[in-house]
């Protein structure tokens, strides 16, 4: 049955041989599954079918294409609700957010633990920060925000506010990145969230490229729901969205098309304004698309809107300048490694794990990974040649994605991500810290071994190290410290890691950053003992520690490197790869 008619980002109809312009009639077969995996795809239950519209899809359910892959369009839903949710749902809770039996909800929670986007913790499933690779190759692709976020930071330290940038997500916008302030009235806005666009400065920019179809696609919404409670990133309206405010809004799209900029005078909530100008692609002619949009907001107590149009606008535009310099001047990057052997993997995950392992879930998701840097469009040739995957498994997983809009095709034969993929777990992950992402694998150790385990970090001094987090075995004589403690640096372990990738010119710092570990014996208290490994960012540099302590008679020192070191060692790598996928686009604070 051929694929019907899918929908791009601006709501225009592509053409049904989008996806099909490389495939031969061999290769239409549907992707091999059990039948426990692929039901007809009139069998999503009700709950569940919603569950695959976002907030800005508040349109006529489109019809499943046939050959649609329904345990992805299953474990999609499953990731939206723990997005929704901030990251944290139950079992029982996720069961009855997308309607789904709950053996169906187990397998899926199953499949996306074994590929460490989501864990388990008794009954809870907790989004990780390895989900965030999808959203990276997003940004990645986009290139966005590798090339604008340092001039975004710089303006916000100029201006003393926050910029963020934002692109277009049909009728909303979508924060691609956030350089904010620490105050007590600060924004809680995150990269990834998603605003309806009559509520910004943005959206009357973005607005003001709209096609008809997308003018109708936002009118049907707005009436679906008129107090915005399906936009979790912004409060509600008050009131019912009416006749004056479609106009108030077609009225702001006009001012901002003339003017080459637009104001958000508190339409969010009271007192939160903001100034927002364009920032168009570098290709050339009067009418250069809408790369994304910098926008400068404050509140009322620090600036009027007006102050912001006088005061900040000049400025901003003056950023915004250097940023579309930056767009013309830099080259298209080479393309990146592709993701390799996904697809052995997800065969050796189905020999080991058996039914409570969907592949088709898998492997679909594996298709997002294949777009990064120097590769935002992929034939499907190209994805299925990245990913490894059957041409036909890797087109069926391409026509779920365009019926869940998160696929769009720029040309007949090419394919993109859209901006709805950092709906897929960024948000809540976007604003996580270093402890958080290690207290589970110190959790993790510490079962293995049977001893507390730390994180430290260096103090600003350099001259003591701060307990950031701390998992205490269950043993009746313990090492005593909790999360907080300080401790002088050069007398423990951790400190001794941290300081040797700073001070080299100590023979015993020298000797610890070469052989990459600390063993500090009853220096800082009798009887105890500590070892400690270091914890690198992506640039390489130490910026913080992991260890464990326990009495010396537990452990000889020998014991301590040959049997306690390896474990250490994988732990503190694992923990660095949390931390460099989560802060490839975002700012992971370190306590």
């Amino acid at each position: 049955m051929p694929a019907k008619p899918m929908n791009d980002a601006a709501g225009e109809a592509t053409p049904e041989g989008a996806v099909r312009a490389e495939t031969t009639p061999a290769e239409a077969t549907p992707e091999e599954a059990t039948p426990a995996e692929t039901t007809p795809a009139e069998a999503i239950p009700e709950e569940a079918a919603r569950a695959e519209t976002t907030p800005a899809e508040a349109t006529p359910a489109k019809a499943t294409p046939a050959e649609a892959v329904t345990p992805l369009i299953r474990g999609i839903a499953v990731l939206r609700e723990l997005t929704e949710a901030d990251g944290t749902l139950s079992l029982s809770a996720l069961e009855r957010a997308t309607g789904l039996a709950r053996s169906t909800v187990d397998r899926i929670t199953a499949t996306l633990a074994r590929m460490d986007y989501v864990r388990v913790d008794g009954r809870d499933v907790h989004l990780t920060p390895r989900l965030m690779e999808l959203g990276n190759a997003y940004l990645s692709a986009l290139r966005l925000p590798a090339l604008l976020s340092a001039r975004a930071d710089a303006l916000a330290d100029e201006l003393d506010e926050s910029v963020s940038l934002a692109v277009a997500d049909r009728d909303g916008i979508r924060f691609i990145h956030q350089a904010t302030r620490r105050r007590a009235m600060s924004l809680s806005f995150r990269i990834g969230d998603l605003l309806p666009a009559e509520r910004t400065a943005p959206g009357p920019l973005f607005a003001a490229e709209w096609t008809d179809t997308d003018w109708q696609h936002w009118r049907h919404r707005r009436a679906a729901d008129p107090r915005d409670l399906s936009f979790t990133a912004v409060p509600p309206r008050t009131y019912g969205a009416g006749e004056r405010d479609d106009e108030a809004f077609a009225a702001r799209t006009e001012e901002a098309a003339a003017n080459g900029w637009a104001l958000d005078d508190q339409l969010i909530e009271p007192g939160l304004v903001a100034v927002s100008v364009p920032v168009r692609s570098p290709h050339t002619g009067d009418r250069r698309k809408i790369a994304c949009v910098a926008s400068v907001v404050s509140h009322t107590s620090r600036h009027t809107a007006h102050d912001l149009r006088t005061t900040l606008l000049p400025r901003l535009r003056s950023a915004v300048t250097e940023m579309e310099r930056e767009l013309r001047r830099t080259p298209p990057p080479e393309p990146g490694p592709p993701p390799s052997n996904l697809a052995l993997w997800t065969g050796a995950s189905k020999q080991q794990l058996g039914r409570d392992f969907i592949e088709s879930l898998a492997r679909g998701l594996t298709v997002l990974t294949a777009f990064g840097e120097g590769r935002p469009e992929l034939t499907l040739t190209e994805v299925a040649h990245a990913t490894g995957l059957a041409r036909a498994t890797a087109r069926r997983a391409l026509i779920t994605y365009e019926h869940l809009d998160l696929v769009t095709t720029p040309s007949p034969r090419t394919f993109t991500l859209t901006p709805r993929v950092l709906a897929l777990g960024f948000p809540p992950l976007s604003r996580t810290s270093l402890p958080e992402i290690a207290q589970p694998h110190l959790a993790d150790l510490t079962s293995r071994i049977h001893e507390s385990t730390s994180l430290a970090v260096l103090s600003d001094s350099g001259e003591e190290i701060q307990f950031t987090a701390r998992v205490a075995t269950g043993r009746v004589m313990s090492v005593n410290i909790t999360v907080g403690t300080r401790l002088p640096a050069h007398a423990t372990a951790l400190g001794r890691v941290l300081l040797a990738d700073t001070h080299r010119d100590q023979e015993q710092l020298t000797s610890i950053h070469s052989q990459g570990y600390a063993l500090v014996d009853e220096e800082l208290e009798e009887g105890l003992r500590s070892l400690a490994v270091p914890i690198r960012d992506r640039s390489g540099r130490v910026v913080a520690a992991l260890n464990t302590a326990m009495h010396a008679s537990r452990h000889s020192l020998r014991a301590c490197v040959t049997d306690l070191l390896p474990e250490l060692t994988s732990t503190a790598t694992r923990i660095e790869s949390d931390l460099h996928t989560a802060s490839r686009f975002t700012h992971v604070p370190l306590t």
